[in-house]
This record gives C-alpha cells, structure tokens and sequence, in this order.
C-alpha cells in the first residue's frame, strides 16, 4: 500500500528533538524522505503541546520554542474540536491521549499512523507503524 498522508505521533518527534538512541535517525530520515517524495506529514496541535512540555522540562523554554518553530515550518498541524474529545470519551482505545490522536488522525484522512506505541492503537482501523517500519517499506 501507499501511504501519503502520515501522521506523528509526540513519541517519534520527541526521539528526534532528544536524539533517544537508535529512534531520532528513523524520525530524521522519515521527515527528509517526506519531503523529497511529497508526502503530507501531519501532526496535532495536542502533539505540540505535549513536545513542549516535555522540551521544556529536557532542554528549557527557549531551545523547546526554537524546535517547535522549526518544526511547524516542516509538518502540518491539525487542529481538533470537542467532537474529537466525545469520540475518545467512549472509544475502546484505552489511553485518553492515544484515542485523540487516533480520531484527529480519522478525521483528517490520514492513512497511516507513526508511533513507537504500536500496542496502544490495537483499535485502530488506520494502519500503524514505527518509523523504522515505514521506511523499510518506502
């Protein structure tokens, strides 16, 4: 299958942005590949709040905002309303943030989800893979 239209995960571009050996290569080079084959790469406004959160505490405030402007330059950011909520809410997918990713990823016609958290989309009807995984399939 082909996909096109991926979406990230916080747990993959938080490799990237901590170097977390052996991940940040695959997230480096899913993005590059992204880019020279014209593939919409897609992450959620929740997924950049949880990556600063995280950045901020790792490396401080500013180094966090420098990644995040970089990275928004690079991906497309979608937005989520309280419908996405109502769906996690009473979905089957048993982390809270998992089933919101999940549902904006749906929602967005995304055909592909990028995690290293595989095991939490066990409910998903949209195929999930780690970026190791995707690129050896590129």
């Amino acid at each position: 299958m082909t996909y096109k239209r991926l979406f990230l995960d916080s747990d993959v571009l938080l490799d990237m942005f901590l170097k977390r050996e052996p991940f940040f290569f695959y997230t480096q080079i899913l993005l590059v590949e992204g880019e020279k084959r014209k593939l919409e790469i897609n992450t959620s406004s929740l997924v950049i709040a949880n990556i600063n959160y995280v950045l901020r505490k790792q490396v401080g405030q500013i180094t966090a905002r420098e990644n995040i402007k970089a990275l928004v330059k690079s991906i497309n950011i979608l937005p989520f309303k309280s419908d996405i909520i109502d769906l996690a809410l009473v979905s089957n997918i048993a982390d809270f943030e998992d089933a919101i990713q999940y549902f904006i990823a749906q929602k967005h016609n995304c055909d592909l989800i990028i995690t290293r958290n595989i095991k939490d989309y066990k409910e998903s009807t949209i195929p999930v893979l780690t970026a190791e995984q995707f690129l050896r399939i590129l």
